[in-house]
Parts: structure tokens; C-alpha cells; sequence
């Protein structure tokens, strides 16, 4: 099968965010799904490994910021390619809270929702949670950012580089070796070994 078949699927990028015992954090998801309107429910799924996956876990709340065209890859970094467990993702940065007392982002983006945790399915690597969405707004009228225009407009393109082994097609983190190993965990953007590529 050619993997690249699964690129064609259109997605989103949000900021998923939870908080626990005073404390907040935020990372990068794309697979935020409407999955009924009447009850308002979506699904969304989370690498296991991610701090913000164990908080949602725990406390069965989240909110979800529809990032938009104008989002920065500076943002993008913040809540994707770096740890909650050992930063502080909201530190200096503009947030706002719901009423849940969850924080949502307003800027670069343009819809927040609320939702409360119905049901956990173990999906492997990920966590797929289905939600009752119990509160939102529009906050912008900006374009919603896709994943593709993600990739087209926004992530940097990857440099000329010496370095031979292989190179994630998600945040161009490269794994100098001969063989990858077929578990291997991408150590900034947590993606798998099917989501790299060999540099010659």
C-alpha cells in the first residue's frame, strides 16, 4: 500500500487543552471529529505519550482552539514539539478561560469548544475520546488552518542536510542510522516509523 494515500484525508490542526490540580497544558492534535450533531458529540484522538493525553484521562474535560491560516510556526512549536511535563506551555502566552476553567487560545484562532469525556478507547499508540460538546464560541472570522496548508505554507521545508539516516515527515526530526527500528517513537513530534522517510 502506498501510506501517502493517507495524506489525502483532509484534517484540521487544533490545540487540545486540559488542566489538573491548578495546572495547564495544551498540544497539537489533528483529528478532531463532529461525529453527531443531535446529541453534539466528537471524537478525539491522542497520543498516549502526550502529558495532555494522562490530564483528560484523569479529569475527563477538554477544550479544543480551532487554529487558523494566520497561525504561527512559533505557536505551532509551543504546544507541539516540546513536553507539559517539563514546560510550561501558557508561560507569557495569551490565553483565556472558559467557564470550565479550562483555558482555550484566542489567538490565531477563531472557535473554542468545551466538552466532557463520555467514553475512553485504547487504540494502541493513541487514546480515542468520544465528547459531549458542552459550550463554545466563535472568537475570529479568520480561515480555518488545514493540515495541508499546515505543510504548504507554514512548516519550514526541510534544508539541504549532511546528515544521512532518516527523516520525519511530520517535524523533520532526523534519526541518524542505517535501519530505523520499526518501534521508533519520534522524540519531538511523537509520530511512528511510518511517518518517516530514508535521506540518502
Amino acid at each position: 500500500m502506498n501510506d501517502k494515500a493517507m495524506f489525502k484525508i483532509g484534517y484540521g490542526l487544533y490545540i487540545l487543552t486540559a488542566s489538573e490540580n491548578g495546572r495547564d497544558n495544551g498540544c497539537i492534535v489533528n483529528t478532531l471529529v463532529q461525529v453527531t450533531s443531535s446529541p453534539n458529540r466528537v471524537t478525539i484522538a491522542v497520543n498516549k505519550a502526550n502529558y495532555t493525553a494522562e490530564m483528560i484521562s484523569r479529569t475527563k474535560a477538554f477544550n479544543v482552539s480551532m487554529l487558523t491560516v494566520n497561525a504561527k510556526m512559533e505557536t505551532i512549536e509551543r504546544f507541539g514539539f516540546q513536553s507539559g511535563r517539563t514546560a510550561d506551555k501558557f508561560e507569557n502566552f495569551p490565553f483565556a478561560r472558559a467557564a470550565n476553567g479550562i483555558p482555550y487560545v484566542r489567538r490565531e484562532c477563531n472557535a473554542y469548544l468545551c466538552c466532557n469525556v463520555l467514553t475512553v478507547t485504547d487504540l494502541g499508540t493513541h487514546l480515542l475520546f468520544l465528547a459531549e460538546v458542552v459550550d463554545g464560541d466563535v472568537t475570529g472570522e479568520d480561515e480555518s488552518l488545514t493540515y495541508a496548508y499546515y505543510h504548504a505554507n507554514i512548516k519550514p521545508k526541510p534544508q539541504a542536510q549532511a546528515k544521512k539516516g532518516w527523516r520525519c515527515t511530520i517535524c523533520n526530526y532526523v534519526y541518524e542510522g542505517e535501519e530505523l527500528p520499526p518501534d521508533f517513537i519520534c522524540p519531538i513530534c511523537k509520530h511512528g516509523a511510518s511517518d518517516f522517510e530514508l535521506q540518502e
